[in-house]
């Protein structure tokens, strides 16, 4: 990226288009269209596809003697379709001779400049310019200008609404059932707007479109009607060297919709006073602007334009429009069908992002999960346990959507599939919900329904611990943790590991925050919740007991990453290695062979450094100690270098964690995890996977790396730490944040000093802790630490 505000694509490559449209994709946080050619269909080459937030819906498919029930993400209708023809001859279906695309990240503009030369050799220049409103979330607008270079004489557009989509972007779902609309209506009003409606097969959902299609030279229009499709044909007098623009306007509601009468009327509404494109685009670049200003980060390295792009999906993703959709962040973002739209522990990476730029939207994403209390309580119930069991894959109502079988394509095999054993995830979320209330003192938050969910996670973990005797430690078994290659032991049948070490950390952790979380609280209201949730003072006993004796495992003078992983074999890496040169999927390989990862001493990505990820090395020391574990400064080092060898990042989440761990110790290192990880769906790292949706998780935590990692900043006990590792590569670093109110904090780091800085406010001042020291900064000061 040259320009570092403009992504550029020269020409037409096939094998790239499904990474182009992934990446060219618009949005605002009420939906993403991916940026495919309006000509374009669904055909292996080309993914017309556009994801409303929070729409799901479910199908059950057959695989072999299994029923299988998945809730999709649904591809909704498209609104893209446009092409043209002169009178006499095809319409174009593409690609063009010539074509540059042009994604301008300031203000959230798709630009698309090609030459079309048709089969008698008429030239033709067309100049598509496409947006999703930041400024009115249910409108997408798409303007073509067409000039004809060496012809003149009639010629004709058609552009039109399709209802007639399926669910079929990644290659590995195709054989399960992806239809989740049926047409509810199509026409044309008084007006001359084309309608559409569609319903969702599994829920009440609908979905509505209503498109204003106006042309700049006087033509006629014709309707075409199909069931599931609607389209106005327009019939122009073309002349050479004469530009004509097409303007399609479209509103997108659905049954989801707060304010509204019904999603068809609220659509056509809307379709029909939207201002012209220039109007638009105006207001629309207006609110990017005051996205951008929110998130500035200026860093003299050569890779702003991949950080603007990360940013960029990331608020396209979740925007000030999300907020009261009752949704969360799905880990694919909305620009693709992988992992089937769903919400998993990837937020995780997101909110240390949020917490410091958009707290609100950090608070919405809490917010989901609270809507999904019970039915995490329901699942703890039907595991026969107390508390909460937050699901490894969530949608729409909370309930666990993991897969139970997955495809390897290497084999062609359906294998069980026991990634709901993650049981980690419930941490993930106490963590994040803490997280928050250090970076915002949002105490109203943690009273309403911040502390009920922690203490409900808490209570799982002393529910699902057993006492072990024999060690006199409480232990944690039959799960997952994050490595994901390992599910089970290759010397027992049954699925989940004993012990995994981040796991147990973890829990321990949120059995002593649940406790400081009822502390915060004012008295009535820790009387009110004790009440609601019936805890007493022997339960809390409990937890403090299991909390301070879970068993973590050590092996040679590091952290294991679960009990019995000493006992597992060395795989052969050079061999491996030569025969393959791509391990990001062992697990997948050694299927393949009739092997399983399960024997090996091989992970997919970081599992026991997650710890070092959450928290400082002094932290993870503490932790490890409080457990009855001591923990040597060398632990770090050592537990870094033995899994580095054995990790094959097999998920870009991997690269994150790595370059944050490392800073501590090898920051060479961290700096080249960081370089991969900022650039993962820039260059499809994962060979393919990106087409299928941007990994928000890895987009986010690159940009965190540069946001608190390198800077040392954290958030913890009512205070900014400060403790900054920036590489050699990275001398300056300077960033807006907003802390507990301040909207205006700017930090600015270098390799001598630290600034931080606070714009005239009424807000309480911020206390600075620096390598040991501690200061206070008032609102309007500026401090100057030398380090």
């Amino acid at each position: 990226m040259p320009d570092p505000w403009t992504l550029r694509y020269q020409g037409f490559d096939p094998a790239e288009e499904g990474l182009r449209e992934a990446l060219c994709a618009v949005g605002n946080g009420y939906l993403v269209s991916r940026g495919a050619a309006p000509e374009s269909v669904a055909d292996g080459v080309h993914y017309p596809g556009t994801y409303l937030a929070g729409c799901y819906d479910r199908a059950e498919s057959t695989v072999g003697e299994h029923v299988v029930a998945n809730e999709d993400l649904i591809n909704c209708p498209n609104w893209l379709p446009l092409t043209f023809r002169p009178a006499d001859g095809r319409w174009f279906t593409g690609p063009p001779t010539e074509q540059t695309l042009e994604l301008d990240l300031r203000r959230g503009l798709l630009t698309r400049t090609a030459l079309v030369v048709d089969e008698r050799g008429r030239r033709t220049t067309l100049v598509q310019r496409r947006l999703a409103s930041q400024a009115r979330p249910h409108l997408l607008v798409l303007e073509s200008t067409f000039t004809p270079q060496n012809w003149s004489g009639p010629w004709e557009v058609r552009s039109g609404l399709d209802g007639r989509i399926t669910n079929t972007g990644v290659a590995r779902y195709r054989g399960l059932a992806g239809r989740h609309l049926v047409p509810a209506g199509q026409g044309v009003d008084e007006d001359g707007l084309l309608r559409l409606e569609a319903d969702a097969i599994d829920s009440p959902l609908r979905i509505a479109l209503c498109a204003r299609i106006r042309a700049d030279r006087e033509h006629t229009a014709t309707t075409e009607y199909r069931e599931g499709r609607v389209a106005h044909l327009l019939a122009l007098e073309g002349s050479a060297g004469r530009p004509v623009t097409v303007t399609k306007t479209v509103a997108v509601h659905t049954s989801h919709d707060r304010a509204i009468e019904t999603p068809l009327l609220a659509s056509r509404l809307l379709a029909a006073e939207a201002g012209d494109f220039d109007q638009l685009l105006v207001e629309h670049t207006v609110r990017w602007a005051e996205l951008w200003r929110r998130c500035r980060i200026e860093a003299d390295f050569d890779g702003a334009g991949p950080l603007h792009l990360n940013l960029f999906h990331l608020l396209q993703t979740y925007s000030e429009h999300s907020v009261d959709l009752d949704v969360g962040v799905p880990a694919r973002g909305l620009h693709g069908e992988a992992y089937r739209g769903h919400v998993f522990w990837d937020e995780l990476f997101v909110l240390r992002l949020l917490n410091l730029r958009f707290p609100e939207l950090a608070r919405a994403v809490l917010r989901y999960r609270h809507r999904r209390l019970d039915a995490a309580r329901r699942q703890a119930r039907e595991l026969g346990l107390r508390g909460a069991v937050y699901p490894w894959q969530s949608a729409r109502d909370g309930r666990e959507e993991s897969q139970q079988l997955h495809l390897n394509p290497l084999s062609g095999r359906w294998l069980p599939d026991h990634s709901h054993l993650q049981r980690h995830v419930g941490s993930a979320v106490a963590y994040n919900i803490w997280q928050y209330y250090q970076s915002t003192g949002d105490r109203d938050f943690l009273a309403t329904a911040g502390a009920e969910m922690l203490l409900e996670i808490a209570r799982f973990w002393s529910s699902v611990a057993v006492h072990d005797p024999a060690r006199g430690h409480w232990s944690v078994r039959g799960v997952l943790g994050p490595d994901e290659y390992h599910d089970g032991y290759p010397w027992k049948t049954r699925p989940g590991l004993d012990d995994n070490a981040y796991t147990n950390v973890l829990a321990s952790w949120v059995l002593a925050r649940a406790q400081d979380a009822l502390d915060v609280l004012p008295g009535y209201r820790r009387d009110e919740l004790r009440e609601r949730l019936e805890l007493d003072a022997g339960e809390l006993e409990r937890w403090q007991e299991v909390g301070r004796h879970l068993h973590v495992p050590f092996h040679d003078g590091v952290l294991s990453q679960f009990d019995g992983y000493e006992r597992l074999a060395e795989l052969d890496w050079p061999e491996y290695r030569r025969r393959y040169p791509d391990l990001r999927r062992l697990d997948r390989i050694l299927e393949a062979e009739g092997d399983t990862v399960n024997r090996y001493k091989a992970s997919k990505q970081a599992d026991a450094l997650m710890l070092w990820y959450l928290f400082s090395a002094r932290e993870v020391r503490d932790l490890l100690r409080h457990l009855g574990h001591p923990a040597h400064h060398e632990l770090l080092r050592r537990t870094t270098d033995y899994y580095l060898r054995r990790t094959v990042h097999g998920s870009t989440l991997s690269s994150v964690v790595h370059a944050w761990v490392l800073t501590r110790c090898d920051r060479r290192a961290s700096w080249h995890h960081f370089r991969d990880a900022l650039v993962a769906d820039l260059r499809d790292n994962q060979h393919g996977t990106t087409a299928e949706g941007v990994h928000l998780g890895a987009m986010a935590g690159a940009v965190d790396l540069l946001q608190r990692c390198y800077t040392g900043l954290d958030v913890r006990e009512d205070a900014l730490w400060l403790d900054p590792h920036l590489p050699s590569a990275l001398g300056r670093l300077e960033l807006d944040l907003r802390y507990r109110g301040h909207w205006g904090l700017t930090l600015a780091v270098d390799r001598r000093t630290v600034t931080v800085s606070l714009r005239p406010d009424r807000q309480e001042p911020v206390r600075i802790r620096l390598r040991g020291t501690e200061t206070t900064v008032l609102p309007g000061e500026t401090q100057c630490f030398r380090l």
